[in-house]
């Protein structure tokens, strides 16, 4: 009995990770890159994707939050993100990625762009899922 309850479980928790995760193409449309600059007001460091979110606003000055996806965040360590210190609330930031296709304030995001114009990779290019072990490319 004890073998066939631990059996389920990690069933379980196994299909639940499996329907979290889902490939770039099913939410993002490669076709409509976007480019924002904002305020971060919260980070992520979560499995299998990491987020950060972003007030943006517009050109009447109406503020959005968005919500950008990118790497885990052994990936992001391995490209020299730093927890609470690379990316942290208040920081200033430019993002490349690509909206969702549900047109909501949701991206996958690329490349950040910090004030001091560094830059780092903070998902994988469009069209390669998670692509942890996809080599970094410039991006257009």
């Amino acid at each position: 009995m004890k073998n066939a309850l631990s059996a389920f479980l990690a069933a379980l928790a196994f299909s639940c990770a499996a329907w979290a995760h889902h490939s770039f193409g099913a939410e993002f449309d490669a076709n409509k890159p976007i480019t924002l600059t904002g305020v971060i007001t919260k980070v992520e460091w979560t499995n299998p994707h990491s987020y950060f979110y972003l007030d943006v606003k517009d050109k009447d000055g109406k503020v959005a939050n968005w919500r950008f996806e990118g790497y885990p965040p052994n990936v992001l360590y391995r490209t020299g993100w730093k927890r609470g210190v690379t990316i942290k609330e208040g920081d200033t930031i430019t993002v490349f990625g690509w909206r969702a296709r549900d047109g909501t304030d949701w991206a996958h995001s690329r490349e950040v762009t910090f004030k001091d114009g560094k830059k780092l990779f903070f998902g994988p290019p469009a069209g390669t899922g998670d692509g942890g072990n996809t080599p970094a490319v410039d991006v257009p």
